[in-house]
């Protein structure tokens, strides 16, 4: 089965712009396994699994980001879950951050093939772009746990910005663990979502941070 045959097997029936996300999603995919062998973007390489840890773990989380006006992806290494959920909510505008430069280059590069207009990528570490810019969300996906990521968010947090982070099933310790951090800039930090991924794939949650 191809990229778009098994996105179209596990997305969700009700999903926003369905036809358009297994078509570029299947595309972008397909670009980072034709990279993937020089450039080492992903450690997940059969078509389903990509299809269910990328796509498919990217764009369950959807109806949390409705609504905001600009979403920041910090650490978006190959482009997820910015590009997935740009083409789930076109109306948003959407900032793909990646310190490293070359891919930064490839994530940019896709939203070029895909003619994504909503979507850029730069070359920056989100700490650095967030002094400037407060968006109305932030979110990661493999990132640093709790203790070290909010520290880098807590000035965009404090200017009233949201953190939207993807976890795996330990969100409470990892909130335990945090503690000191989250008091030391007054935020609050709660699980807004948490899912199963389908192949016993994992439990994800979803972290919501907000200034308290």
């Amino acid at each position: 089965m191809s990229f778009a045959e098994h996105i179209d097997q596990v997305l969700p029936g009700d999903l926003p712009h369905r036809e358009q996300v297994v078509s570029l999603c299947a595309r972008h995919l397909e670009a980072i396994a034709e990279i993937n062998p020089v450039m080492n973007l992903t450690r997940i390489t059969s078509e389903r699994e990509a299809a269910i840890k990328h796509v498919l773990d990217s764009l369950l989380p959807w109806r949390l980001f409705a609504g905001a006006t600009l979403v920041v992806d910090a650490g978006t290494g190959a482009g997820f879950p910015g590009i997935p959920l740009s083409i789930v909510l076109p109306d948003t505008r959407f900032v793909l951050l990646e310190s490293i430069q070359k891919k930064s280059r490839f994530v940019a590069s896709v939203i070029e093939q895909l003619a994504l207009p909503n979507v850029e990528a730069l070359p920056l570490r989100a700490e650095d772009w967030l002094k400037s810019h407060t968006p109305t969300l932030i979110t990661a996906r493999a990132m640093a746990p709790l203790e070290r990521a909010l520290p880098l968010f807590a000035p965009a947090l404090k200017r009233g910005a949201t953190a939207l982070l993807f976890k795996g099933p330990d969100l409470a310790a990892e909130i335990t663990a945090a503690g000191r951090e989250i008091r030391r800039h007054h935020l609050s930090v709660t699980e807004a979502l948490r899912y199963e991924l389908p192949d016993d794939a994992g439990i994800r949650t979803i972290a919501r941070a907000v200034l308290a």
